[in-house]
């Protein structure tokens, strides 16, 4: 089978899903990305619609591979978590979904898994060895592993119980806004409780920091006391729509880390 050159990604998210043709090279985008309104209710319906409004503006990518990222634990093609989005996506095919809609097989994966993918493959985390977690700080946590070029996916992250708190409601971005913390107070009080307990137990090599609050990184990521190396993602709000196409395509290393095997 030839190397896949390009694909096309689509990142749906709880405010918007947004799309965009991938070159698989470079990890550029081919076109402007479309980003449409998540739908009110963002049922698997209302959602698959728009992933398929999405996918025909670019008629392009027709024949390439389409990657689709989910923001909740996938496995198989198929929803277990739904927190920012309609509870009816619980058990749904979402490959099968997806697949109908555009007309094409989909991949569908965890959205900080996807942007974890692109890091590793053309971002901050290329050729880094060991094991490399990605957070994705915003309305959650979202969190990622990559370890020696392997995804290890649906990591859960975000969502311990740190302090008799379930960890984004305390350190996510959307916590600092909500209780009015500054950078500096966020980072100390709150991040470095987090990153703190999440090393110890995972000990990774190095800490990607994404989500939108990543172009803000040098207000607080040197107010972080911790012993792993962080640093903020490279690619930014482009990583999931990339490692979206990155890991339907056929191109060295999207298989060997394909979230939907096993």
């Amino acid at each position: 089978m030839s190397q896949q050159t390009t694909g096309l990604g689509i990142d749906i998210g709880g405010s918007g899903i947004k799309g965009a043709p991938v070159d698989l090279v470079s990890g550029e985008f081919l076109r402007d990305r479309l980003k449409i309104l998540t739908p009110e209710h963002a049922g698997p319906d209302a959602v698959a619609q728009v992933v398929g409004e999405i996918a025909a503006h670019f008629p392009e990518t027709a024949e390439t591979p389409l990657g689709v990222t989910f923001p909740g634990v996938v496995q198989g093609g198929v929803v277990r978590t739904a927190a920012n989005l309609h509870e009816s996506w619980i058990g749904t095919d979402a490959r099968a979904l997806f697949s109908e809609t555009a007309g094409r097989p989909v991949r569908v994966l965890n959205d900080a898994d996807a942007a974890a993918l692109a890091e590793n493959r053309y971002g901050a985390a290329k050729d880094v060895d060991g094991t490399v977690l990605l957070t994705t700080l915003g309305t959650g946590i979202g969190t990622a592993l990559v370890v020696d070029g392997r995804l290890v996916p649906n990591t859960e992250f975000g969502h311990l119980e740190i302090d008799g708190h379930d960890a984004e409601s305390r350190a996510s971005s959307s916590a600092r806004q909500r209780d009015g913390l500054s950078y500096h107070d966020w980072a100390r009080k709150r991040l470095q409780r987090y990153y703190r307990t999440v090393e110890d137990l995972v000990w990774p090599d190095l800490i990607v920091v994404g989500g939108g609050v990543s172009r803000k990184s040098d207000k607080f990521l040197h107010h972080l006391d911790i012993r792993t190396p962080i640093v903020p993602a490279a690619l930014r709000n482009t990583a999931g729509i990339v490692g979206a196409a990155l890991s339907a395509a056929d191109v060295p290393g999207a298989s060997a880390a394909d979230p939907q095997r096993g």
